[in-house]
């Protein structure tokens, strides 16, 4: 089977370029060229080998045609596009410009949705971002040494009510709270940022909840951590995490809890 990656930034791609490999898939890659690893050619140059184009944002035309002359009928999206890059004076081409005048915002729920419409049009579906790599998806319950401790269950009751509404606006994904008040909100800075703000706002015990959409669209914008996580709150002196099980993946799960569990830190997925 044929599948086109649109990769974006971080290991995400060279993930699901792995995995597709591994079940036999022949894979195209399109690589935004703002984002995307320049060592996606190194990887794409192993047997078996993978097609790479760089396009740039707002080349949506070359995007389409790509994907077309490629004869691809299935893409997934893997790495995100920096929010801010949507707003950094990108040059849309026409065939983007025709898509952004149809669009009532500029979010990225929209923006992205728009895109996956219009590659249906062309006989390409977009489908989960998380379909090679279920496995990576957060478990439910405790996933740390530590167990939460009353007081942050506390925080976790009283946080989940205001990240999934800041969510639900599609403002961000991460909120930060201490002793019952938000700390921080995630916004186009990104998790790691909000997590050091909250550090320096709050000090120590600061407790961080990541969440996806009420709607999550799981095709894009899903919700990662990883290592570079663990590396903020510690930095923040951050004291739990919470992802939401099944729809947050875990990037370097390993190490991830190791320097959880080393430092403390409490990791927990919550059931919705």
């Amino acid at each position: 089977m044929k599948i086109g990656l649109i990769a974006g930034n971080g290991r995400f791609p060279f993930l699901v370029l792995d995995a597709a490999r591994s079940l036999g898939h022949e894979v195209t890659i399109i690589a935004i060229k703002e984002e995307a690893s320049k060592d996606l050619e190194a990887a794409a140059a192993r047997e078996p080998r993978a097609a790479l184009h760089w396009v740039s944002i707002g080349h949506l035309g070359t995007f389409l045609k790509i994907l077309k002359d490629a004869g691809l009928s299935t893409a997934v999206m893997a790495g995100q596009v920096k929010h801010v890059k949507i707003f950094g004076g990108f040059v849309p081409d026409l065939t983007a410009l025709a898509l952004m005048s149809r669009l009532k915002s500029m979010n990225t729920d929209a923006l992205i949705a728009a895109v996956a419409d219009l590659m249906r049009e062309q006989g390409v579906e977009l489908i989960n971002s998380t379909a090679f790599l279920e496995p990576l998806l957060a478990g439910e319950g405790q996933l740390s040494a530590r167990a939460p401790t009353e007081a942050e269950r506390r925080d976790l009751e009283f946080g989940y009510r205001m990240a999934d509404t800041i969510a639900g606006l599609d403002i961000g994904q991460t909120i930060a709270v201490k002793h019952q008040a938000v700390v921080a909100v995630e916004a186009m800075e990104g998790t790691d940022e909000a997590i050091g703000r909250a550090g320096h706002l709050a000090g120590p015990g600061v407790v961080i909840i990541k969440v996806a959409k009420p709607n999550q669209d799981m095709r894009f914008d899903v919700p990662i951590v990883g290592l570079a996580t663990i590396d903020a709150m510690r930095i923040a002196g951050a004291t739990l995490l919470s992802v939401d099980a099944k729809r947050t993946l875990i990037f370097e799960r390993e190490a991830f809890l190791a320097s959880a569990n080393e430092a403390g830190i409490a990791v927990v997925g919550r059931v919705r």
